[in-house]
């Protein structure tokens, strides 16, 4: 019988098995798995893609997986980022992601065949791609390369990012998917957070939340706190029965009665009756008005509201109208500036632009458009300030230019607005629900006619008064970078629809597409850009806090007892007196306007807002006395105007730039040596209110280990030196990011003027 046995074998390979690691290197690249959040799905993939790092060498470049969701795009990969020692952790994205709304443009490339085509929505690709180009709105530039990858693979991925990042309709973006996800599987909640919180992320010392102004009892907080006793929270619009691109409550003086409101709103461009934005001390009102649109009726009504407003002033002063049309800017003006920005901050080579940086930066106009928005907010501050009248912000809709102009006002007026939890209300309060179009503004929705960058020139705007005032505001320059990227995730409710109306209608016919019981809600709740522990560790954090802020008393031990120290002016900046005539502020005087070379100078609109000669002098002086005293950080502030003054925001714009980077330099040393200083500050006090409380020595330990600094001292006079990893990029990092040498001959022009193919064949032939 013959055996079933198989025969043992005699042959011994001394070799390697490199077969079989051949064999394991593909299942490693499949293994890698994006992080999906609630409602994510992965919509397209392809594996043994190249991330181009370096411009001249291919050595660094990252091997992974190129995966698109219906929320962004992400590339995977074990190999570590090279030429990066940090960059801070954002909780929804990864460090090679893309929300999809934040992509600009999508470019193929063939090198075989010299072809190339800019990808939009539900367009086909008669090429297989070897390389895929991402431009982003926050002036990244991301690139792929297909070389290993399928070819049948690759073209689907771009295809798939091209569909998924130009969506055609508002119930397509990610956050509908997201919050319906949430209602159908609570558990599922991201960080444990509901959807439309308040806040809870990140608020002052006392764990105060952000007012949503969603609410009567907001609104009526607001008007105690400002002291505005002449004035009430109106109703009449609730259940946007009135107008759908007001919110359901506002303020209005008590003297018009609702009847007389519903009956005036026809009058109105949108029927945006007059709103309410904030009291001044003395009693003077900030007011944000449309255009009349009845002509015969508009004398009669005009002077209706401009008599209640009177009566609402304790002084029974006059009303101060702005027609800010005339005054600033227009919309179209302000995106021609930003292309044109973007355009020398992202597409021209430093080394060809050197010489002429300065005045390339002028003709954009952007930094002579921040000037304007600073200058006339400084003067509708004199108005208020100090001739004691209402100030009335007329605009043809009343949502574009008086959202900017009315934030601004208050952030130089009410020291509230300059700490992180009122600056978010004011957001909520000027911007998200007084019906700032961020859908079309922010051009979700790739809808360009519509769009322009207000909400970042005000960001900007508010970036040049922390720059000259750093004492001022509890928040960070980093702070007002990554909330302008948050404005382009495509999850929080907060920067993601026109009007708070659109967001009740839209998410309400979503919930009934999709079974969700809303119950007793108006809509579905988004989640809210202000929890920030969504995006980011209390570690990380920190980083939104300024260490130089001066708050408004600071703890002191004497006697053992703790008491508070009570700043007066004379304790502010006393270095200010002094100052050189062409060193102050140049909001009037003629002298400081007159054109130089290479100046950054005003130039005004034929109609722009002129005073009164006898007005004129009079501010001129109260300018003048102003800057002449030392600087009350718990008052007001005004803007430096002068061409040295108003600056680039480099950290916003340059930041994805390897070549604009400085290893050690930027602001950021100073921010690290602060910080230190700072801490070792907090730890003394402690360490003394510890001493004189006899505390226990656990007790002791664990307050010493509490620190609201991002950088810590390791201990009292700390001389360690800055960390290796900083740069004036921090903490984000441009490595990854293409250097602009690598795309020259695709100038960004073409592309913002309308050209659909930008880049040429001479700059693929170069291509390696």
């Amino acid at each position: 019988m013959f055996s079933l046995k198989q025969p043992k074998p005699t042959f011994k390979s001394y070799l390697l098995p490199q077969a079989d690691d051949n064999i394991a290197s593909e299942p490693r690249i499949k293994k890698l798995e994006p992080v999906l959040l609630p409602g994510e799905i992965v919509v397209n993939e392809v594996n043994f893609v190249r991330k181009c790092i370096a411009t001249d060498t291919s050595q660094y470049d990252l091997w992974g997986k190129l995966v698109c969701t219906n929320f962004k795009i992400s590339f995977i990969t074990d190999d570590p980022m090279p030429l990066q020692k940090f960059h801070y952790k954002n909780l929804l994205l990864g460090e090679h992601d893309v929300p999809l709304t934040c992509i600009e443009q999508i470019v193929t490339v063939n090198d075989t065949k010299r072809k190339q085509k800019v990808l939009g929505p539900n367009q086909k690709l008669k090429f297989n791609p070897t390389e895929l180009i991402i431009y982003c709105k926050d002036f990244r530039i991301v690139r792929f390369r297909f070389d290993e990858a399928g070819p049948e693979s690759a073209k689907k991925v771009c295809l798939a990012i091209a569909h998924y990042s130009q969506p055609t309709d508002l119930q397509l973006l990610f956050a509908f998917e997201y919050v319906g996800e949430i209602y159908h599987n609570p558990a599922k909640k991201v960080n444990g957070i509901d959807p439309g919180g308040g806040g809870g992320g990140i608020g002052n010392a006392s764990g105060q939340q952000t007012p949503l102004f969603e609410t009567y009892s907001d609104w009526d907080r607001e008007i105690k706190r400002t002291g505005a006793s002449e004035w009430r929270v109106c109703s009449v619009n609730e259940g946007y029965m009135i107008s759908t691109c007001l919110p359901e409550y506002f303020v209005v003086p008590s003297s018009l009665a609702d009847q007389d409101l519903k009956l005036y709103s026809y009058s109105f461009i949108g029927r945006r009756m007059p709103l309410w934005s904030w009291n001044h001390p003395n009693g003077s009102a900030l007011v944000r008005m449309a255009n009349i649109k009845d002509v015969l009726q508009q004398r009669k009504i005009d002077q209706r509201i401009c008599n209640a407003i009177t009566r609402s002033h304790p002084l029974r002063s006059d009303v101060y109208k702005s027609d800010l049309d005339k005054c600033l800017p227009n919309i179209q003006e302000i995106q021609a500036a930003h292309i044109k920005l973007k355009q020398l901050c992202v597409n021209e080579p430093f080394d060809e632009t050197e010489e002429k940086w300065l005045s390339s930066l002028e003709n954009t106009r952007w930094l002579e458009y921040i000037r304007a928005f600073l200058k006339h907010s400084a003067e509708l501050v004199y108005m208020m300030e100090c001739k004691h009248v209402s100030v009335v912000l007329q605009e043809e809709e009343g949502r574009d230019l008086s959202c900017l102009a009315a934030s601004l006002i208050q952030v130089m007026l009410d020291p509230y607005f300059r700490t992180i939890v009122g600056f978010q209300s004011l957001i909520q309060k000027e911007w998200v629900m007084a019906g700032y179009q961020f859908l079309d503004r922010c051009n979700h929705l790739k809808r360009s006619d519509k769009e322009s960058p207000l909400f970042l020139m005000f960001l900007d705007c508010v970036w040049q008064l922390l720059e000259q005032y750093p004492a001022a505001f509890e928040f960070s320059e980093v702070y007002l970078t990554i909330l302008y990227d948050s404005a382009r995730i495509s999850l929080f409710g907060t920067f993601l629809f026109n009007c708070p109306h659109q967001r009740v209608k839209e998410s309400t016919e979503f919930a009934i597409s999709k079974n969700i019981q809303l119950g007793d809600e108006k809509g579905l709740r988004f989640p809210c850009v202000w929890d920030w522990s969504l995006q980011f560790s209390s570690r990380d954090r920190l980083l939104f806090h300024n260490p130089l802020y001066i708050g408004k008393s600071a703890p002191s031990v004497h006697n053992g007892a703790l008491w508070t120290f009570k700043r007066s002016k004379k304790n502010y900046s006393s270095t200010l007196r002094g100052v050189p005539p062409a060193l102050k502020n140049g909001i009037i005087g003629e002298q400081e306007f007159l054109p130089r070379r290479n100046s950054l100078i005003l130039k005004l609109k034929p109609d722009f807002f002129q005073p009164a000669e006898g007005q004129t002098h009079s501010m001129e002086q109260y300018f003048r006395d102003w800057f002449a005293k030392p600087v009350d950080l718990h008052g007001i502030i005004l803007p430096h105007l002068s061409g040295t003054q108003i600056k680039l925001w480099k950290l916003c714009y340059f930041r994805w730039v390897p070549e604009a980077q400085i290893n050690h330099g930027g602001s950021i040393t100073a921010f690290h040596r602060v910080s230190l200083l700072a801490d070792e500050v907090d730890m003394l006090n402690r360490s003394l209110r510890q001493y004189k409380s006899n505390s226990s020595l656990q007790g002791h330990c664990s307050e010493l280990d509490q620190s609201r600094m991002y950088f810590r001292a390791n201990g009292l006079n700390d001389t360690s030196g800055a960390p290796d990893f900083l740069s004036s990029s921090f903490p984000f990092s441009p490595v990854g990011n293409l250097c602009r040498r690598s795309i020259l001959g695709t100038p960004l022009s073409k592309f913002l003027s309308g050209a659909k193919i930008w880049l040429s064949t001479e700059t693929l032939a170069n291509e390696d």
